[in-house]
């Protein structure tokens, strides 16, 4: 990368990461209290509300903001063609999720999901009109405006969302939560950003959009569909109060996975959109982005894992022993989300959309054994299931990749495989503390002191590349603020 590029890259990582902390930590301390004022049941049911509205957000999308992200030249009459598209898309959506929320309501049994539905349905429209202002500032790598516009948003619908709760409001107090969220977050972006559209509508921009876009809403709106397909499972053959326990592990593993996938792909792809027609660097690029973001992914994957039962009885209490049970098993599977997040933005900025959906299809196909497992069996066979097909996935999703820029497999494998042995190493170490007999109050903060202290050793002894790379990086942010606090 150039110095300018490498700088904006890492001041996107770093404002990403601030979002991911400050952000998101915000909305888990917020789900701390909710969680022990609520029950799973009452998480249950939002659970399936979200089910359908995050499927249908990825149609609203339709793809064009990684299709102008992509584009070298993005006009003003862009960003007005995609408006207008993703808000009439999410108006048509949500009128026939409004009608058909009682038939949904009836699949599950509960009458009470036809009205919740349909108000958790608004985030369509809420949602599409954020999304034109999302992509310009992602095209600038400016995560600094959509950090503040995160931070603002988490803190007062959080602060809404409690209240509601210690009124007595149930489930409903996750409803104005997420809603009052996305409102808070599409206004800052608005007010922060300054872009305003007009009605023209350019067919020309629309066309060279959906050409790219169409392959990659397909392919993301088979990825929702298949990710959701394990909540309709859980929330239709077992119960709503084992859907509030699964989704609640899965949020927990999201606090890391989902977190530093997003921010991987928010940064990686326009940064390496840049230098797409430079193979060597984009190869060098590719190759140091997935060996520094497997190694944070997973010691902090596979030690979350390994400290899941204490952590989630010290943090929201003993009802939700059954989470603490299903989530060392998704965060396995979901340590690999980044390198399959990584190795499909490479299609995208090579263009290849059409794989890309290829991919998309053949893995759901595999991907019905572990469903068919949930089904006749138990949840714990479907995750367990999960985390063979994700491997599969990866050799799937690798391979094209591989093919075209000589950074195969097998290649991937063994820059991530020192990082997976120090997890493993550690997780091990740790796990078995558990079974002290000590309150889990002071396990827990036992635990993360060892965990800690063995990742340090094993990293300095290794002097692996990825470990020095984060730790200068780490070195440099902080001789700035401190530069910034003297100055």
């Amino acid at each position: 990368m150039t110095q300018t590029l490498k700088s904006k890259t890492i001041k996107g990582v770093g404002w990403s990461a601030v979002d991911a902390l400050l952000g998101h930590g915000i909305t888990f301390l917020v789900g701390l209290v909710l969680a022990r004022l609520l029950s799973p049941e009452e998480y249950g049911l939002i659970g399936i509300c979200l089910i359908f509205t995050t499927i249908l957000n990825g149609i609203v999308d339709s793809g064009f903001s990684n299709a102008l992200i992509r584009k070298n030249d993005v006009s003003n009459e862009d960003y007005n063609t995609m408006f207008i598209t993703n808000l009439a898309i999410s108006i048509v959506l949500y009128v026939a999720l409004f009608f058909a929320s009682p038939y949904i309501a009836l699949f599950f049994s509960r009458v009470e999901l036809t009205l919740l539905i349909r108000v958790v349905g608004l985030i369509l429209i809420i949602n599409a009109l954020s999304i034109t202002q999302n992509t310009i500032l992602t095209k600038k790598i400016d995560f600094k405006t959509k950090t503040k516009a995160s931070l603002i948003s988490a803190l007062l619908s959080g602060v809404i969302g409690i209240m509601m709760a210690y009124m007595g409001f149930g489930v409903w107090s996750l409803v104005i939560q997420i809603i009052s969220k996305q409102t808070l977050y599409t206004i800052c972006l608005w007010a922060f950003n300054r872009w305003w559209p007009n009605i023209r509508f350019s067919i020309d921009s629309f066309r060279y959009m959906w050409g790219f876009g169409s392959k990659l809403m397909l392919s993301g709106l088979l990825d929702n569909i298949w990710k959701q397909l394990y909540q309709v499972i859980v929330g239709k053959f077992y119960s709503p109060a084992t859907l509030g326990q699964y989704s609640r592990s899965k949020e927990y593993a999201n606090i890391f996975s989902a977190n530093i996938t997003a921010i991987v792909q928010r940064v990686s792809y326009p940064a390496l959109s840049e230098i797409q027609n430079d193979k060597e660097r984009l190869i060098s690029a590719y190759r140091k982005v997935i060996k520094v973001t497997m190694f944070i992914t997973c010691i902090c994957m596979i030690s979350l894992g390994a400290v899941a039962e204490p952590l989630i009885y010290c943090l929201i209490g003993p009802k939700w022993h059954e989470a603490a049970t299903y989530l060392p098993l998704i965060c396995i599977s979901m340590s690999l989300y980044p390198l399959h997040a990584i190795n499909l933005n490479m299609l995208q900025i090579q263009g290849r959309s059409d794989i890309f959906l290829y991919l998309e299809i053949t893995k759901k196909i595999i991907g019905l054994i572990p469903l068919v497992m949930g089904i006749f069996i138990n949840i714990y066979w479907m995750l367990i299931c999960s985390i063979i097909t994700g491997i599969i996935s990866f050799f799937l999703n690798s391979y094209y990749t591989g093919k075209s820029l000589g950074y195969t497999s097998f290649m991937q494998l063994k820059d991530v495989s020192r990082s997976y042995g120090i997890a493993f190493i550690v997780a091990i170490s740790v796990y078995f503390l558990k079974y002290l007999p000590i309150s889990y109050w002071l396990i827990l903060p036992i635990q993360i002191v060892l965990g800690s202290g063995l990742i340090i050793l094993l990293c300095e002894k290794t002097q692996l590349t990825e470990y020095i790379e984060v730790k200068t990086i780490c070195k440099s942010y902080i001789n700035k603020v401190i530069g910034h606090g003297r100055s």
